[in-house]
């Protein structure tokens, strides 16, 4: 059973460009998450798209081990978020699960719009703010100036403030320490009837639905019977583990640690995001407090060129909305 003294969950926040995949992948070089040899740009972003355009739009849950200069080795979840203002509900979904956030700034473009938004939504989940000035390798970089920005804006001191360089590798062991130090560890009784949130849902083609867990309180084990507290329904977590680069399976989870499972989930409705999980045998009395449904603010009307490819599209926006829970669609004849 995990040590929660020794376990950080944090997220990465910060406006496009500003360098946010490029710490994460250097944090997980850092801790030897990867190899020199496997180090490639973006590693985080696994969708072409992502990687095509630079910009990080499913959250990621990656488990990284740091051995610390106090000689411990801890265990950091690190939840990576999207930093662009179209994909604000995946970085509240995924900030829900931490106990801290980082926060990037770029060295030459200071706090923009985005950097602002993402901040507030970890304040409204009281996260601890760790405050990261990027990019200072750059010749137009002015770190004094973006520094006195933050200290402005979260009343920090200026010594709070972490200077780096994510592509050079500069100030990397600092803010590793600072997140030893600052964000705090998580509460929760692994002895107690099992509460664990849907932060985010993965689809595979061969094994059904894969939801990622944050587990507040109680121990999930593998082939334990789980409960969906807003359907009722019953499945068998065959395989339940923790995401490094691939899935990694393990014997159990415990509160505070953040995973995933497998149980032969077909219908994509049945995962929702912000839901509660517990035991069939030994259910929690309530659930977590859940999620606020968000509300559509594009509407689209959709219809295949092809009238017998409906089935295809409607399986195709199924999917769709197990990986986007903002997505609601109906089917509708005129």
């Amino acid at each position: 059973m995990a040590d929660l003294s020794l376990i950080r969950n944090f997220s990465i926040i910060a406006h496009i460009d500003h360098g946010k995949s490029t710490l994460a992948d250097r944090l997980l070089q850092e801790t030897k998450t990867l190899s020199d040899r496997q180090m490639k740009a973006q590693v985080l972003d696994s969708m072409d798209l992502e990687r095509e355009r630079g910009i990080t739009i499913k959250a990621h849950a990656i488990r990284l081990f740091y051995s610390a200069l106090d000689k411990k080795i801890y265990q950091f979840n690190l939840i990576d978020t999207p930093g662009h203002v179209d994909f604000t509900y995946e970085v509240s979904r995924s900030l829900s699960a931490c106990e801290g956030a980082v926060l990037v700034v770029d060295a030459s473009q200071g706090i923009e719009a985005q950097t602002l938004s993402n901040l507030y939504l970890a304040m409204e989940n009281d996260l601890e703010i760790i405050p990261v000035v990027n990019k200072i390798d750059l010749p137009n970089a002015d770190p004094q100036r973006v520094t006195e920005e933050i200290v402005d804006l979260l009343g920090c001191n200026e010594e709070d403030v972490i200077c780096c360089s994510a592509k050079e590798g500069l100030g990397i062991v600092e803010l590793l320490e600072a997140i030893v130090k600052s964000i705090p560890p998580p509460k929760g009784d692994p002895d107690a009837p099992l509460q664990a949130m849907i932060f985010d849902s993965i689809f595979d083609t061969y094994r059904g639905a894969m939801p990622l867990i944050r587990v507040v309180n109680g121990t999930l084990h593998k082939n334990e019977k789980v409960r969906f507290f807003s359907t009722g329904k019953v499945y068998d977590a065959d395989e339940i583990g923790y995401l490094r680069l691939a899935n990694v399976p393990t014997e159990q989870i415990s509160a505070g640690e953040v995973g995933y499972f497998f149980a032969s989930i077909k219908e994509v409705a049945d995962t929702k995001i912000g839901d509660t999980i517990t035991t069939a045998v030994n259910p929690a009395k309530s659930p977590l407090g859940g999620f606020v449904d968000v509300k559509p603010m594009v509407f689209s009307g959709l219809y295949p060129a092809v009238a017998e490819n409906f089935a295809e599209l409607r399986d195709a926006l199924d999917r769709l909305k197990l990986n986007d829970s903002s997505l609601t669609f109906v089917p509708e004849s005129s």
